[in-house]
């Protein structure tokens, strides 16, 4: 157990040192999300980095759409015992203040993918609702998480273009997230593959930080493969130095069209009942997606994923042509979708629509795995 610069401050939750969790579950991870746009359809980067201590693994992406490709540089590493340590290859994070400030940077490489841009937060950061799920007597999710939209600032290089991040238009989100939930290699599913036999093995996610000029709405929820509802969100959220508090807008739900021979939304109509009476409506119009199952780890692709063990230093850079419906299909799955939200009294955001459906859905008729909308 040996020490590092985190044991240095006052904040020790077990008796062990910090490199060490309170759990000795292969599957915790420690996360950091971002998303960036220019408020517009031009480009969509997704970049994050995670921990998996009991793995022995730190890795990092970025994933940029732009044009008709998907650009990705990924790294992995041996984690080590400096857990304050948030670099992995050509990719790091720092926290320059906390809840409110943070830089990320990927240095220049061959792939032609390169930034230094800080996130500054328009809002608090919000704590989101407890994720716990158990499945045959097993842990299988027990996740903290909290988020927040802000503006970016610096310079990003990708496609033998740079473009100067202001933050005027510069837009987008973060979370952060810890916890227990399915890293690593993959384990033998056990009884696990009974709910795939039995056609109940299936998921519905939702999740939705819209970033209008003054506040935030904020909306997710996910489903089981019949619909029962095991989480959901909705709150409006005035940007700091606002005086008005959070605003609860009830249950959330979604009219989705998906496009033809996918399950990829075409448009959305989410649906809102606030506690004192009549409905709230927001168009959810699809900009551009980054398909997360291309190479950024969240789903195994060529070896690798969350928390594999890829030696003691290994990046690459890897494209995809998402040229066609075809192309993009193959990949679509986790979906990081820039959407413009409209709400019905007219104001308008752009943002993240995150959509999943995996597996078996019946509310929206998806009884198979590999069922898929007319």
């Amino acid at each position: 157990m040996p020490i590092s610069p985190m044991d240095e401050f006052l904040a020790h939750q077990t008796s062990e040192t910090f490199d060490h969790v309170h759990t000795s579950d292969r599957n915790f991870y420690d996360r950091f999300y971002f998303n960036c746009h220019p408020s517009s359809d031009e480009l969509f980067l997704i970049t994050g980095l995670g921990q998996y201590p009991n793995l022995g693994v730190t890795d990092a992406f970025v994933s940029i759409s732009h044009g008709d490709q998907h650009t990705v540089v990924r790294a992995s590493r041996e984690l080590g015992s400096d857990r304050f340590d948030t670099s992995v290859g050509p990719l790091r994070v720092e926290v320059l203040e906390g809840l409110m400030k943070l830089r990320v940077v990927c240095e220049p490489n061959e792939w032609g993918v390169a930034f230094d841009m800080t996130f500054t937060g328009t809002v608090p950061a919000q704590e989101e609702p407890k994720t716990f799920q158990r499945q045959h007597g097993r842990v299988t999710s027990d996740v903290s998480r909290f988020a927040q939209v802000g503006t970016w600032q610096g310079t990003l290089e990708v496609a033998g273009r740079t473009y100067e991040v202001t933050p005027d238009r510069w837009k987008g989100a973060r979370d952060r997230s810890w916890g227990v939930r399915g890293v690593g290699e993959a384990e033998p599913p056990g009884i696990r593959i009974k709910n795939v036999m039995e056609g109940t093995a299936g998921f519905f996610h939702q999740w939705m930080p819209m970033q209008f000029d003054d506040f935030l709405i904020k909306v997710q929820f996910d489903e089981l493969f019949d619909g029962t509802r095991i989480q959901e969100e909705a709150v409006k959220i005035y940007n700091l130095g606002v005086d008005k508090p959070e605003e609860p807008l009830g249950r959330p739900d979604a009219d989705i069209t998906y496009i033809p021979g996918t399950r990829e939304i075409e448009r959305a109509v989410i649906k809102l009942a606030p506690p004192g009476g009549g409905e709230r409506r927001i168009t959810s119009t699809p900009l551009r997606t980054v398909y997360l199952k291309a190479g950024t780890g969240y789903m195994p692709h060529e070896g690798w994923g969350h928390g594999y063990y890829q030696g003691p230093l290994k990046v690459e850079g890897l494209h995809f042509d998402m040229s066609t419906q075809a192309k993009r299909s193959e990949w679509a799955a986790l979906n990081e979708t820039l959407a413009r939200f409209e709400l019905d009294t007219g104001e308008v955001a752009y943002g993240l629509h995150e959509n999943l459906v995996i597996g078996t859905y019946h509310p929206h008729g998806f009884d198979a795995p590999d069922r898929m909308a007319p």
